[in-house]
């Protein structure tokens, strides 16, 4: 098992290492129900997402989307198959390993923002930075650097309260690339927005994955968002029943 120092930081650095940001080969994942039967949400899923490559992922409520988000960003770990991030096996990781290797390796965005209401705009992005132990001035100099990338340099001393929802969401987005990850996985990113903040964030994350040669794997019910992928997948019976594969200018 590898332990936290031998986690090759570098090869999840954006620009650095392989061109796959995650693999993913035979994923299975099962619970067990209420009436102690087994349920597989996952089965035999396997995806390949290279860097400046946005997947969509789409299909019906409960069909197992966001487990499939949480086992590729190594939040939880498959009842059998494999996954690699940056090129590395996560079933070989400890705990503590695996939890370095996707600070640096993988953004998340969610539906609901989770920002920290008493902090500012710029604050809330600079939280994972200092938490990994970034010194205040160069976590403060990137977190207004990536708010000035998605569009909120105007708004960065601002609260969560003084700014609206496509705003927030915008933060939550600038705080999921503060570690420079390889890999942003998005779980319905603009299911609580009105429909122009909703466009706007849709051409954020098609920007990103292009500018800054990001993986990008997005669940999303959107088809406009979907629209934007390089490729849309549909989830159904556990499986990856549907590719729609469209080629997008790099």
């Amino acid at each position: 098992m590898n332990s936290v120092d031998d986690i090759d930081v570098d090869a999840v650095r954006p620009g650095v290492g392989r061109e796959t940001v995650v693999r993913a080969q035979g994923l299975v994942k099962e619970f067990r129900g209420g009436d102690g039967g087994v349920i597989r949400v996952l089965d035999e899923v396997s995806l390949t997402v290279q860097r400046g490559e946005m997947v969509a992922i789409m299909g019906y409520s409960g069909s197992g989307k966001s487990t499939l988000l949480q086992v590729l960003g190594a939040l939880d770990r498959p009842s059998a198959g494999t996954v690699e991030l940056a090129g590395q096996p996560v079933a070989a990781l400890q705990d503590d390993a695996l939890a370095k290797l996707r600070n640096h390796a993988v953004g998340f965005v969610f539906q609901f923002h989770h920002l920290l209401r008493e902090f500012s705009a710029v604050e809330n992005v600079m939280v994972p930075m200092r938490i990994a132990g970034t010194d205040e001035s160069a976590a403060r100099t990137r977190a207004e650097e990536l708010l000035e990338r998605v569009g909120l340099s105007a708004r960065q001393h601002h609260r969560p309260s003084e700014m609206s929802g496509g705003e927030q969401q915008r933060t939550a987005v600038a705080r999921a690339l503060a570690a420079r990850p390889s890999l942003l996985l998005a779980d319905e990113p603009s299911g609580n927005l009105d429909l122009v903040n909703a466009e706007r964030l849709h051409d954020l994350f098609a920007d990103l994955a292009r500018d800054l040669s990001l993986g990008l794997v997005v669940v999303t019910h959107n088809p406009s968002l979907a629209a934007r992928a390089h490729r849309t997948l549909l989830l159904e019976g556990g499986k990856l029943v549907h590719t729609d594969e469209r080629r997008r200018e790099a």
